[in-house]
C-alpha cells in the first residue's frame, strides 16, 4: 500500500533541499525523522513535516498498517513560480531578484518490491 503528500510553494530555493532529500530517500521513515531533526535548516523542517504528513494519510487509508514498516518510496523536490522582486542599484537602474519557491512530494510503502 502506498500513501502520499505534498507540500507546495516553500519559500527555499528547491536545490538547497535537494541536498538534504538525497540523504533521507529510500529510509525508513522513523530513521528519516530522526535524522531530520538534527539538521538545523528549513528545509529538513518542510521535509520532515511533508512526511509526517505522508504517515498520516497511510494511517488514515489503512488504520492496522504498521509504520516502523513504512519506507520512503519516492521523494521529489521539484521548483515552483519564483517571486519577482525589484533591488535598486546605481545610477537609478534597477536588478532582478528571484525569490525561488519548491514543492516536495512524498510516496510512503509499507513493501519493497526488489
Amino acid at each position: 500500500m502506498e500513501s502520499k503528500a505534498v507540500t507546495k510553494y516553500i519559500q527555499r530555493s528547491p536545490k538547497k533541499i535537494r541536498g538534504i532529500a538525497n540523504e533521507i530517500r529510500g529510509m525508513v521513515v522513523s530513521d528519516a525523522i530522526a535524522h531530520l531533526e538534527h539538521i538545523p535548516n528549513i528545509g529538513a523542517f518542510s521535509l520532515k513535516k511533508t512526511i509526517l504528513s505522508a504517515s498520516a494519510n497511510a494511517v488514515m487509508k489503512n488504520p492496522d498498517i504498521n509504520t516502523d514498516q513504512l519506507f520512503i518510496k519516492e521523494l521529489l523536490v521539484d521548483q515552483g513560480p519564483g517571486l519577482k522582486r525589484i533591488r535598486p542599484r546605481a545610477r537609478g537602474r534597477a536588478d532582478r531578484i528571484v525569490r525561488r519557491t519548491s514543492h516536495i512530494s512524498v510516496t510512503l510503502a509499507d513493501e519493497r518490491k526488489s
